[in-house]
């Protein structure tokens, strides 16, 4: 069984559709968010935290809206500058002239207190970015940081989608999904189902799922 440190019971449900309802367990944990500015040490160290929690397989994820105009901001701060500004004062603050691109991107977190083999790699938040959906087709990585030492080590998969930053438009989804454009709908006018096989966080759930097949890590 693989536990998910969430509150949030829609990432429950789109994890469940990458590993299977009977492998995911929702782990109402909520772990302490440190801010930073790079999503993959703010997910290690809140896996690691929910894993000593609770002595069980967990991943965790954090996610970020990442503008352009804003030199990626507000990134790893998505959630304080929703709760702080509302996504209709983000979205004001994009002038017209600005250029509107943008990404929604996500790291899954994988620990389970054991090791296991992981190939250490500096984390280049430019050169990622800058590879469109190519973020969801690596191999996850840890650090050398999260390899050696003490601490438990991590296993990280990165989920990218880009599209433009629009007036907001939808009344599903959360968080900046109304808006959030991609390929003409923002992912506030998405279904669950159509927002879930495009995803952020459903391309680096498919990466894990790849990797947890092939190294039966869960069995």
């Amino acid at each position: 069984m693989l536990e998910f440190a969430t509150t949030n019971p829609g990432k429950i449900h789109e994890a469940r559709e990458y590993l299977g309802a009977e492998t995911v367990e929702q782990f109402d944990f909520d772990y302490t968010e440190v801010q930073g500015d790079d999503l993959d040490a703010v997910a290690a160290h809140g896996v690691r935290e929910a894993h000593r929690a609770t002595g069980e397989p967990v991943i965790v994820d954090d996610s970020g809206l990442f503008i352009d105009a804003f030199d990626g901001f507000p990134g790893p701060y998505s959630s304080y500058v929703e709760d702080r500004l509302g996504i209709e004062r983000v979205w004001r603050l994009t002038k017209p002239e600005d250029d509107h691109s943008g990404a929604f991107e996500t790291v899954i977190a994988y620990c389970d207190g054991d090791s296991f083999e992981a190939t250490p790699e500096p984390v280049d938040r430019d050169e990622r970015r800058g590879q469109d959906l190519a973020a969801s087709e690596r191999g996850g990585a840890t650090t050398d940081e999260q390899v050696q030492g003490t601490e438990l080590p991590v296993k990280l998969f990165w989920g990218r989608v880009p599209g433009q930053i629009v007036a907001p438009r939808g009344e599903g989804g959360f968080g900046f999904d109304p808006i959030f454009e991609h390929n003409g709908t923002t992912f506030a006018e998405m279904d669950t189902e159509a927002k879930n096989a495009i995803s952020h966080r459903g391309r680096a759930l498919a990466k894990f799922s790849e990797w947890v097949e092939t190294t039966g890590r869960l069995e």
